[in-house]
């Protein structure tokens, strides 16, 4: 089960962790628009449909064709964390090697939106005190580190949850067995 854990969630998490790099490097550091968030989103769910995938080759390969909801969640939720962690990696090592400062560009940007949206200086004051309060709590790897993870993680969970409760009825993409 180990084996499985480590080989599927490190090909999500290597698909997951090379689309966020790439868009780093394709946008040359502007922050993501909603669009681009999707996208990230989008590609996430790509990634985690490794759960799905080895959910059913296990029940079918290693287990008769049936699974039990809770094995099934734990065998996605133990995916997920892996493919989290490397996701992570692939986050850090981008922002080292490109040498982009996200939360500057990002604090920068939504700095921007506020004074466009027209609001009064006093709220353009506060909002940006906490984008400066942003860049300095995501300097720390202890904030930043979870931050990241927390992204791709609950796209992990939600992919378990539906796999194991899909492929928890051994008739839902059964495997056709050769007629004896």
């Amino acid at each position: 089960m180990l084996k499985k854990i480590l080989a599927y969630g490190s090909a999500a998490g290597a698909l997951a962790g090379t689309m966020v790099s790439a868009s780093v490097v394709v946008m040359e550091g502007q922050v993501p628009s909603a669009w681009g968030m999707a996208f990230g989103y989008l590609s996430m769910l790509v990634a985690l449909s490794a759960v799905f995938v080895a959910i059913k080759r296990h029940r079918d390969s290693d287990l008769g064709g049936v699974i039990r909801f809770w094995p099934a969640f734990g065998l996605g939720v133990g995916i997920s964390v892996v493919a989290a962690i490397i996701y992570v990696l692939a986050w850090e090592t981008t922002q080292a090697v490109t040498g982009m400062d996200f939360a500057k560009d990002y604090a920068e940007a939504l700095i921007a939106q506020e004074r466009a949206k027209g609001v009064s200086a006093e709220a353009l004051a506060t909002f940006t005190a906490e984008m400066a309060r942003f860049r300095v709590d995501y300097a720390n790897p202890l904030y930043r580190l979870p931050m990241t993870f927390s992204e791709i993680f609950p796209v992990g969970l939600l992919v378990s949850l539906v796999s194991a409760g899909l492929l928890r009825n051994s008739r839902f993409m059964a495997t056709r067995r050769a007629a004896e």
